[in-house]
């Protein structure tokens, strides 16, 4: 079986671009392969800024042929009563490349049905590989496109080569004026050829070898972390490797070296989250830290070749970085010379949003929004502390530093307002008020840190919502989604017993006498439906069956530790073998009160009358229930909602004896009654835990 393999060249693509390439065109590739019926054991891809590698080590030759069998038609439109077949069923056979004579009827499950066998495949690779290849350069995705020239075509970067090979065989196919071919290009710099590569297996040793360039992304990376953890263990520390930097830097070089430099160590003096902040974010480059966990004055930058001249390399470095590090250095001498109340008196002028005040009106509600959070909450200990850091939360907007470094905002605010003497904890919570900042990145790890963050979103949440600024299909400018999905992740990792509809309700209070867009009863429902889809999607994004979510979640939501630990016990039950029998006992009594409840002519209470049990089995499920109800609600208070399914169990087999034996809608109406009453308040108990009508077996 021979090797195929597809490159593209092109300008330098944006390093964020090249993961996805990565995994988007091997899935392509295999998924058109299996529908052009060319059998490939394996698929594999690769990108550098320069490259998108397509790799396939064996390639049938041709496609395999197979019999299909094809229905068209019924056979009452495909021939008429004479038996003559119809312009419907010329037509079928014509459409498949058949003979009508070839048509035949077979029956199906649905009625007799016009069919016919046709053969498929035996097409050679070779014809059928160039117009994969087109296919997947058009439709390859990217986060924004543009077109150079006169070309039509839109891709991510400027393509300037294709090189296409079967075995020795060029597979032959064009985009505008580019033509595919043997000849690729390596290395800008070390290795730029062009080289003719004789066969596809041939690609990697000249790619490597003549071309200098590494292909792998992840030998790359291996690369970069080897050479810096060698190279900050000469310097007498440890390499300080921010993932999404290291997959940054491995993305903008096809052949990665990395060098130490060296800095004055009065920038030391410097917080190290400055340090840091600005080698990553201004040069690319890695920290270096001791045991103790201080900087050391070196960095570590990764450059896209072997330089002629180190030295020159490595001083050019260490001037554009030693301009960063002094403007840093000057703005936070400046920034501890400025005290507390002067950036309060600034917030005044800084808008939060159009309508609702200044962000010092912020802080102010989120003096007030926290110290209630932690009353809601039940965490009395760190209600004054968390008051406190909600009303300076917002200080370091103002200062120089974060003015010119905007990602640290919290973080410096945390350091100025502890160097100014406020407690450890106040500053901690201060530092943390951001987090979550995305799906992957840690909750506040400090009580008073959670519950501030929980505060800032509620507020920001309730403010936009009043506005009508909710999210709509795409658009969020004010990243909601992520506010309420942070929320949702503080609330179940710290196990905060809070209302929702509370919080929210707290969080529109704090804007007085605001005057809205959306009348404040409705933002509030809105804000309870937006938590509701957040929270399904969050539980659902963590594996847990859509049905078993939907269920919980229909019983109640707004205490959210106590939904994820329902949702957890609900997955435990559904796992079990006669969960659908169990299930179907449940939801026919959810099912008979949703549909009769109203019907009966008067409210449902729950209240069984015992003289009105007219027959054994109404007998029994009251008595069955008299019997679990208190532990049933004990087990409920206590939050074992698995040993509250399990008690289920002890019910079912008197509410199927009460289904088997009893018509609950008799001619009796007062019997009928206090049958539906005694299915009441069964279903009351199971509402607590789950929507039995929403599970469907």
């Amino acid at each position: 079986m021979p090797h195929f393999l597809l490159e593209i060249g092109f300008e330098e693509m944006p390093a964020r671009f090249l993961s996805g390439l990565v995994d988007e065109s091997r899935a392509f590739f295999a998924a058109a392969l299996a529908q052009a019926k060319l059998d490939a054991p394996a698929v594999t891809a690769f990108a550098t800024p320069r490259r998108l590698v397509v790799s396939v080590p064996e390639l049938a030759v041709t496609a395999r042929q197979e019999e299909e069998l094809v229905t068209g038609p019924p056979e009452k439109v495909g021939f008429g009563a004479d038996g003559a077949p119809t312009p419907a069923a010329i037509g079928f056979a014509k459409g498949q490349g058949k003979d009508v004579a070839d048509v035949f009827v077979m029956e199906t499950g649905k009625g007799r049905y016009l069919a016919l066998k046709k053969n498929t495949g035996g097409e050679s690779a070779l014809e059928l590989l160039p117009a994969i290849c087109l296919d997947m350069v058009k439709k390859l995705s990217f986060p924004k496109r543009m077109r150079w020239g006169s070309r039509d075509f839109a891709f991510g970067r400027p393509v300037h080569w294709f090189v296409a090979l079967l075995g020795d065989a060029v597979v032959p196919f064009a985009l505008d004026d580019i033509v595919s071919g043997r000849e690729t290009r390596g290395h800008r710099i070390m290795g730029p050829g062009p080289f003719a590569v004789p066969t596809a297996g041939d690609y990697f040793a000249i790619i490597r070898d003549q071309g200098k360039v590494v292909l792998d992304a992840k030998e790359r990376e291996a690369m970069v972390r080897s050479q810096a953890e060698a190279l900050a263990k000469e310097a007498g520390g440890t390499a300080v490797i921010n993932p999404a930097l290291l997959a940054e830097v491995t993305g903008l070089t096809e052949y990665p070296v990395v060098i130490l430099g060296r800095l004055d160590p009065k920038f030391l003096d410097v917080p190290r989250e400055v340090l840091i902040t600005s080698m990553e974010t201004h040069q690319k480059s890695f920290a270096v830290e001791n045991a103790d966990g201080s900087l050391l004055p070196v960095f570590l930058t990764t450059l896209g070749l072997a330089p002629g001249n180190l030295e020159l390399v490595r001083r050019g470095w260490q001037r554009v970085l030693t301009a960063r590090l002094e403007d840093a250095r000057f703005f936070w001498e400046a920034d501890l010379g400025t005290d507390i109340e002067t950036w309060q008196k600034k917030l005044e002028s800084v808008v939060f949003l159009a309508g609702l005040g200044s962000m010092r009106d912020k802080a102010r509600r989120l003096e007030r929004l926290c110290g209630l959070i932690a009353e809601m909450a039940g965490k009395p200990e760190v209600m004054l502390e968390a008051s406190q850091a909600g009303g300076l939360a917002k200080v370091d907007l103002v200062s120089d530093m974060v003015g010119e470094f905007a990602e640290l905002q919290g973080v410096m605010g945390g350091i100025y307002i502890r160097r100014k003497g406020q407690s450890k904890s106040v500053s901690r919570a201060v530092a943390e008020q951001y987090l979550p900042a995305g799906p992957d990145s840690p909750v506040p790890p400090t009580l008073a840190g959670a519950i501030l963050s929980i505060a800032d979103k509620a507020d920001t949440l309730a403010g936009c919502f009043g506005l009508d600024m909710a999210p709509t299909g795409a658009a969020d400018p004010y990243a909601l989604r992520r506010a309420a999905l942070g929320i949702c992740r503080i609330v179940i990792e710290h196990g905060l017993r809070l209302d929702l509809m509370e919080l929210l309700q707290a969080a529109l209070d704090g804007y007085g006498d605001a005057k809205f867009k959306v009348d404040r009863t409705r933002v509030l429902a809105r804000l309870l439906d937006f938590f509701g889809q957040r929270l399904k999607a969050y539980f659902m994004g963590r594996g847990f069956d859509t049905l078993v979510v939907e269920a919980a979640a229909g019983a109640s939501f707004t205490d959210i530790a106590q939904l994820a630990a329902r949702i957890d016990a609900l997955a435990t039950f559904a796992a079990k073998p006669d969960f659908d029998q169990a299930v179907l006992t449940f939801k026919r009594a959810a099912n008979i009160i949703r549909k009769q409840g109203v019907g009966a002519g008067v409210p449902l209470t729950g209240v069984v009358k015992e003289a009105l049990l007219a027959e054994q089995p109404d007998k029994d499920l009251a008595a069955a229930c008299e019997a679990v109800f208190p532990r049933y609600d004990a087990l409920f208070d206590t939050g074992d909602y698995a040993a509250v399914f399990d008690l289920l169990y002890e019910l079912r087999p008197a509410v199927d004896a009460f289904f088997d034996n009893v018509m609950v809608m008799c001619d009796d109406m007062d019997v009928r009654l206090n049958r539906l009453n005694l299915l009441k308040s069964l279903v009351d108990r199971l509402g607590r835990v789950a929507d039995f009508a929403a599970l469907q077996v």
